[in-house]
């Protein structure tokens, strides 16, 4: 009797020595994926500046002519201190590389309602904090759009008015919420905003391609998930 509890025992702590190593383990594994799809997130968007790079000096040396269809398209949010390039679709994979323009809305710049969706704990982090009044800029075939907010509101995942075409040019910002929610956040935050006129894109210094992407560096530096 007393050598089958002695058994036991021993069972039990050679159990308890593997919980830590089975715990740094699984650390370790969780670290190397989220390393690995920020790796990918700014890689992706450091791609699509040298891309833009290489539009703007082409329409500036009137080497090329872009089509609308052709040119990529810059999100600016001075009041967030966000810059990122626009990918197509929502899906998951395009949602990594950048804020994705929802197909089949409107594209920004054109009648109707343009739709981008990003993530909460990336490139949308701090849309949260933006309020009415606040200026979004979107840069597209050699203009600068400029839109103005006209509010924000939280609604359910399935709720697709927000998506819904509009007579005028809008923009409509959505990302997950609440902000820092662990796990699957169960609520949507949108953005509106309206068209406020239109300018030329200017090409800020920061763009160059020997410099980093702040805007990525700064998400990577704060994120929690």
């Amino acid at each position: 009797m007393k050598l089958r509890w002695d058994n036991r025992i021993n069972r039990m702590t050679r159990s308890r020595k593997l919980i830590p190593a089975a715990l740094i383990a699984a650390g370790t594994a969780l670290l190397l994926y989220v390393g690995s799809q920020y790796g990918q997130m700014y890689m992706g968007q450091r791609h699509l500046a040298e891309q833009w790079r290489e539009q703007q000096l082409a329409a500036t040396a009137k080497t090329a002519k872009l089509l609308p269809d052709d040119s990529l398209i810059r999100l600016v949010i001075p009041k967030i201190d966000l810059t990122s390039f626009i990918v197509e679709g929502t899906n998951q994979h395009a949602l990594l590389l950048g804020p994705g323009h929802m197909k089949d809305t409107a594209e920004p710049g054109e009648v109707g309602n343009a739709v981008i969706s990003g993530h909460r704990d990336t490139f949308f982090r701090h849309i949260h904090e933006l309020e009415k009044g606040d200026q979004i800029f979107v840069d597209r075939g050699g203009k600068r759009i400029v839109y103005e907010v006209t509010g924000k509101r939280i609604v359910q995942p399935d709720d697709l008015a927000v998506t819904s075409p509009t007579k005028d040019s809008e923009l409509t910002l959505i990302t997950c919420y609440p902000t820092y929610y662990i796990g699957p956040a169960p609520k949507r935050l949108v953005i509106s905003a309206k068209f406020a006129g239109e300018e030329n894109a200017g090409t800020p210094p920061a763009e160059s391609s020997s410099q980093p992407l702040p805007h990525v560096q700064d998400v990577t530096a704060t994120s929690t998930h």
